[in-house]
Parts: C-alpha cells; sequence; structure tokens
C-alpha cells in the first residue's frame, strides 16, 4: 500500500493539526512502576561499528519508552479504548504484526525465534502459540515486565524475557529473527551494521520494519519538532524503499542472503513498512 501525496493547502494544514493532536496525546504518559530486579537481562553490547549515533539514539529510546510513555505503551498494547488517533496506530500495528508472522512457518516447532524490540510480546505470543521458542528482548524494562505479566499461561514455557539489547551475541543464534518498528528510529547507516549482526545469526530469515520515506511522514516530522524534546517520542528515520533494498542487495554482508518480500501498512496515523530477508 502506498501513502497519497496530497496537493493543497489546507489538507497540509488539517495533517499538521492533527499532527500536533497526536503529539499532545502522548503528554499524559506517566512514569510506572519499575520491574523486579529478579527479571533477566541481556548484556549492554558495542553501537554497530562504534557509532555514537546509535548509542545516543538508544538512550532516547530506552528513556521515552521506559519511563515517558509506559502508560501510553501499556494501554495501546492492550484492550483498553483509546482515542482516534491511537486506534490507527493500534490497527496498523495489529495488521502489521499479522504481516510479518504470515511471512514465518506456520508451524515453528523445534524453531528458535527473536523478538527484537518486543515491547509487551503481543508478537512474541503468537510465534510461541505456533511452537517457537522464542526469545523476546527489548531495552524498556518496564514494557518486557508487563509483557511477562500479561503472558497466557499456555505460552508460559515458550518465552524467553530479557530487558537489554537484542544485539547481545550471548543471546545465541535464531532461526527466524523479527524486528517490528524497533529500527526505524535509526540511521540507515547504523541500521545496517546491526541486521548484518543479527543475520550472522540467523539460520533462516530476517524481518523487520523500516519507515518508508513519504510526503505524509515528512509533514508529521515536521509537527513533532514543535514539541520539547522531553516530551516527545525519539524522531524516525525515514529511508527511500528503493534504495534500502539496493543497498542490501549489493552489502557483501547480506551476501548469504536474499532480498525477499515487501509490504506497506498504511492506516492512519500508522505507516511502516515490512522487508524479508532470507537465508539462501
Amino acid at each position: 500500500m502506498n501513502g497519497t501525496a496530497l496537493g493543497s493547502t489546507a489538507t497540509v494544514t488539517a495533517t499538521a493539526r492533527a499532527g500536533a493532536e497526536a503529539e499532545r496525546a502522548r503528554l499524559d504518559a506517566q512514569r510506572v512502576e519499575r520491574p523486579r530486579a529478579d527479571m533477566p537481562r541481556a548484556a549492554t553490547v558495542s553501537a554497530p561499528a562504534g557509532s555514537a549515533s546509535w548509542q545516543s539514539r538508544r538512550g532516547q529510546i530506552e528513556a521515552y519508552f521506559d519511563r515517558t510513555a509506559a502508560d501510553t505503551w501499556a494501554r495501546l498494547t492492550s484492550g483498553a479504548p483509546v482515542g482516534r488517533i491511537r486506534r490507527t496506530v493500534r490497527a496498523g500495528r495489529d495488521a502489521m504484526r499479522a504481516q510479518l508472522l504470515a511471512w514465518l512457518p506456520m508451524d515453528l516447532a523445534g524453531r528458535r525465534v527473536l523478538d527484537a524490540g518486543c515491547g509487551t510480546g503481543m508478537l512474541a505470543i503468537e510465534a510461541a502459540r505456533r511452537g517457537a521458542e522464542v526469545v523476546a528482548v527489548d531495552l524498556a524494562p518496564t514494557l518486557v515486565e508487563l509483557g511477562r505479566d500479561r503472558m497466557p499461561t499456555d505460552v508460559r514455557e515458550a518465552i524467553e524475557w530479557r530487558a537489554g539489547d537484542f544485539l547481545d551475541p550471548a543471546l545465541g543464534t535464531f532461526d527466524h529473527v523479527v524486528a517490528m518498528d524497533s529500527l526505524i528510529h535509526y540511521r540507515l547507516q547504523d541500521v545496517l551494521p546491526a541486521l548484518a549482526g543479527l543475520a550472522e545469526r540467523t539460520r533462516g530469515s530476517v524481518v523487520f520494519t523500516f519507515a518508508p520515506s513519504n510526503w505524509l511522514l515528512a509533514t508529521m516530522h515536521a509537527v513533532g519538532q514543535w514539541f520539547p524534546q522531553g516530551h516527545r517520542s525519539p524522531s524516525i528515520e525515514p529511508v527511500a524503499p528503493e534504495k534500502l533494498r539496493a543497498v542490501l542487495a549489493s552489502d557483501p554482508r547480506f551476501a548469504g542472503f536474499a532480498v525477499g518480500r515487501t509490504e506497506r501498512v498504511v492506516n492512519g496515523f500508522y505507516t511502516s513498512q515490512a522487508q524479508e530477508l532470507v537465508r539462501l
């Protein structure tokens, strides 16, 4: 699915106002209780290629999702009522999660899956119900703990929850890696070595999402700059889909992988694009 570039000034103004409304809605998030001290933590590893920009953005993301917006994301990923804008985000995320899961084998028995940037673990739970042994990792301990608390009894033995860095080599090797909306805040020059590190430890496929560059995302990004840095979410880093696919196809670090399917999901204020890398 492709976003449509809107030409009229009135439409641009409406979009900007809606973006402002979305950002104001984020400000109601409050600090929530910190997770238990006994929760396993993945080690903090070096940034890709020693990148200071990766580490800096990583800290912003951890602070935002673990503290500033923890309550907001807890509600968004539950069945609780949410406002109009968040309903579109929730529906968009549901559609993207279904798309990524559709690219994995229906029978995951005996397969090891990494949910890289698991949040509250909705994808991890579905993968576990297909028989996978899932390692669910997120930077935000608060969201990981919430995922553990919400975990249905039928998958309690199938999911290992960890707060920390999903790039940690100590997590081991996997048959499949899924990174849903966990790389969209990083620059492409930082994302590529991160993907290469994950691919190196993956026997089957790596499926991930990125923010496709388009007019609507650029407008929403500009609207976000009106708000104080301390309250807004870390900005996304849009990438042209054609550029990403060309880079993946030519980068020797991905020589053992085919650049597979891609699919865009657009629903209101949610826009994200899935990309598949398949081991040859």
